[in-house]
Formats: structure tokens, sequence, C-alpha cells
């Protein structure tokens, strides 16, 4: 038996909540350097605080995966562990802009820290299960409409997260400045209006979406196996990774091109743009044009949000067209491009026309990857497997985590600008490693026609 297509307003609801999680990320990933460099943070630090995320990124989602594969309560496999997911992520945001609350038991800054991990941790218990449960409802045909579909809600969840510092000071006339070490009031307001929207759109997917039984899943023969439902052990994770499909194998250099470029971007879009753009000392952090670059940040990066969402509606088309790997290739090379630009850009407005290319670039990440690899992967492991991928995203993260920060100092002379021209090369060298890659779905399709 097949699996059902679903209808285009049931894969919108089973992932809604995308929609608040790209929220609360997009305001920790616009706005988290600002904070720690407002506790005190130097830049060629930046990088170094940036790394309890992918760190615990890389721990959660296996683990979160593994369990997801296994477990069935009342609300499913995958429900309970994004609705867990959204509450600690919901307090986290809460929590970081207000860590001067806790300066008489730690430093603001660490307490901050301690934030970001806590967020990106729980961002991450509930993205996983989202991404295996396109794979779980969707038959092969319809899976890079699911995967694009998340790509629409996380660009326009990004795009509100990203913008509404912007909009509360310069709509609102909430106040965008604050005294030297604490942190403007429209930022602490926006940070807890997204707590709130991550838990809405959560519960609305929890309670809308009602997953496959054991055995309707077992019923299903999209994939051969029979044993779609047997339990696993935990440490059967290490064998599952030495183990994984080619083509996950050869995903990852596609990722770790990729997200290295993106985490460059996210840790030093703020201190290049004020240094580049505002012209800004590097180290002056304190100054209210800091706090007008760092709002500025947010604007260009709904930008790019908003792009992803109107160039994921094109992407299933697209990817039909010409190939889900020449399509990536492409995007890629626009973000890549995109980013090399705002070395040549001294306007805050012309920065928009760059993020147009990284918008395109980001909407290819968020969604092609995963529509190749969901077809290499056994149903009876596509929890896990989506977890392990997962590696690809954060190790290069960690990468550039440790040695990003020292050159940037040592080699840029602090100047981060140069940081986004390196990243917009790893961006084109992902580029051409994708063309490597062994799409299975389209090898089929290819065999059949």
């Amino acid at each position: 038996m097949k699996k059902p297509k679903l209808s285009l307003v049931q894969i919108w609801n089973m992932s809604f909540g995308f929609l608040g999680i790209q929220f609360g990320f997009a305001l920790q990933n616009a706005n988290a350097s600002r904070i720690l460099q407002t506790f005190g943070a130097d830049v060629e630090h930046l990088s170094w605080f940036w790394l309890v995320a992918p760190i615990t990124g890389m721990i959660v989602q296996p683990i979160i995966g593994h369990y997801s594969d296994n477990t069935w309560t009342r609300l499913g496999r995958r429900r309970p562990f994004f609705l867990t997911g959204a509450i600690l992520a919901a307090t986290g945001l809460i929590l970081m802009p207000n860590a001067e609350m806790f300066a008489a038991v730690l430093p603001a800054l660490w307490v901050g820290a301690g934030m970001l991990m806590i967020m990106d941790a729980s961002f991450n218990i509930a993205m996983e299960p989202f991404r295996a449960l396109v794979a779980d409802k969707l038959p092969t045909e319809q899976r890079t409409l699911g995967f694009s579909i998340q790509t629409i809600l996380i660009g326009i969840g990004a795009v509100i997260g990203s913008w509404l510092p912007y909009v509360l000071a310069e709509w609102f006339n909430i106040g965008k400045t604050a005294s030297a070490g604490e942190i403007p009031m429209n930022l602490i307001i926006s940070f807890v209006v997204g707590a709130l929207f991550l838990l809405g759109t959560i519960v609305l997917t929890v309670v809308t979406t009602k997953e496959y039984s054991p055995e309707e899943t077992l019923a299903f023969d999209d994939h051969e196996e029979a044993d779609v439902v047997e339990k696993t052990k935990f440490f059967d994770i290490f064998k599952d990774f030495a183990n994984m499909p080619k083509t996950m194998k050869q995903l990852g250099l596609v990722q770790f091109f990729s997200w290295f470029g993106l985490f460059s971007m996210w840790v030093f879009t703020t201190p290049a743009i004020a240094q580049h753009v505002f012209n800004l000392q590097p180290g002056d952090t304190s100054s209210d044009l800091f706090q007008e670059a760092g709002n500025w940040v947010g604007v260009i990066f709904g930008v790019y949000n908003a792009v992803s969402a109107v160039f994921a509606f094109f992407l299933p088309k697209i990817a039909e067209r010409v190939g889900r790997k020449k399509t990536h290739a492409f995007s890629l090379i626009l973000g890549g491009l995109g980013l090399i630009s705002i070395y040549f850009i001294h306007n805050k407005y012309v920065l928009i026309l760059s993020m147009i290319g990284v918008g395109v670039a980001w909407a290819s990440i968020l969604a092609m990857p995963y529509a190749i690899l969901a077809g290499s992967i056994p149903a009876k492991k596509m929890g896990v497997y989506m977890g392990i991928f997962n590696f690809f995203i954060t190790f290069p993260q960690i990468v550039n985590g440790v040695i990003g920060g020292p050159i940037v100092k040592y080699l840029y002379g602090g100047h981060a600008i140069y940081a986004l021209v390196m990243a917009g090369v790893f961006f084109i060298l992902g580029a051409l490693s994708v063309m490597k890659v062994d799409d299975v779905d389209e090898t089929i399709s290819d065999t059949a026609a």
C-alpha cells in the first residue's frame, strides 16, 4: 500500500510549527552576537560563545532522532519531542536578553551564553522531528514539496523575527538604545513575543496533525523494509553512523561548505556591518550607532529570509525541470556571490541586493539536501539518520567556532568583513561539490523513464 498524498493544507499544518521555531531562531541569529557584545564579549571571542550551539546540536539531534524512531505515545512519535523543545526554547528566549537579572549570581555574559546554549539545544530538539515527520507522512513524489513548504514557513517566521526589533523601535517608538551593558527594550520585548509565538505555532501543529501508527507505517510499501517499527538499541546510533548511505556521505561535504559559511555569516555580520558600513572601530559596542547597526542587520536578515520564502515556492518546479543537484548548485553560487559582494558595499540600503542571493541559497539549503537525503534512507531509520545528518551541519560550525575568531583577530586584523567574504567562497565550494552527489530518487526516475 502506498502512502496517500496529503492536501496542501495538511502539509502546511504539519509544518506550521516551523514558523514559530524560525521566528525564535531568527531572533537568535540576528541578535545573539549583539547581546553578547553588549554584555562584554570581544569580537574575536564571539565564535567561541556560539560554539555551544552546534556542540549541543551534534549531541542532541541523533539522540532525539533515535528516541523518536522508537517512541509511540498518545501524541505519536515526533510530536512529543518538538512540543518539549518549544517549551525549553521559549524559556531561553525570555531569559537571554534579561541575563543581567542574574548578575548577582553569575556575570551577565555567562548567563547569556548559557541561554544561547539552551535555546539552540531546544531548537534542535524541536526541528529534527519536524524533518522526520515530513519523510514519515509524505510519499516520495511529495517530499520536495513538503520540505519546500517547510522552507516557506521558515522564511516567513524568520522575516517576522528578524524585523521585529526594528519595527518596534522605528514604528512604535519603543526604546532602541540603553545604558552601557544593558539590552534595549525593543530587543527584550521581541524575544518575549518570539517565545509566545513559538509555543502557539507548535501547539497548532500538535493539535491538527495525526501521525501514522506503527501498524499503518508497517503497511506502506514505499520502502522495502518489513521491520519499519522494529525497536533498536541506543548504541545502534554508532552502528548507523558507520553504515550511513553513500548519498549521505556525499552530502556531508556539501553541508560542510554550506554551514561553515552560514556560521560565519550569523556570527560576524553584525560586527562586519558596524565596521564596514557604519564606520565604527572594532570594539565599539556601546554607542547608539552600534545598536542601529544591529537593528539594520535584523532588517537585512529579514530580507534574505523573505527571499527564501518566495523562492521556496519555485523550488519544486525548478528541481523537477533541471534536477535537485543543479538547483542546489545554482542557489549556492548566488548566495556565495551575494556574501562576497558585501565587501564592495558601503551603503546600508545596497546590502539588500546582496541578501537576495543569500536568500536563494538559504531556501535551497533548507530543502534540497533533505529532499535528496530522504530517498536514500530506510524508513525504519528515518529519525535517527535525519539526526545523524545534523552532524554535517554542526561539525562545520564547530570547526568555524574554534578557528573563526582567531582568524578574524590575527589574519584579518579584527575586520569581520573578511569573514563574510570567506563565507561566500565556501558557498561556491559547496555548489561544486553537490554535483558529485548520487540522488537516488532521480536515478530511479531516470531509470523508470
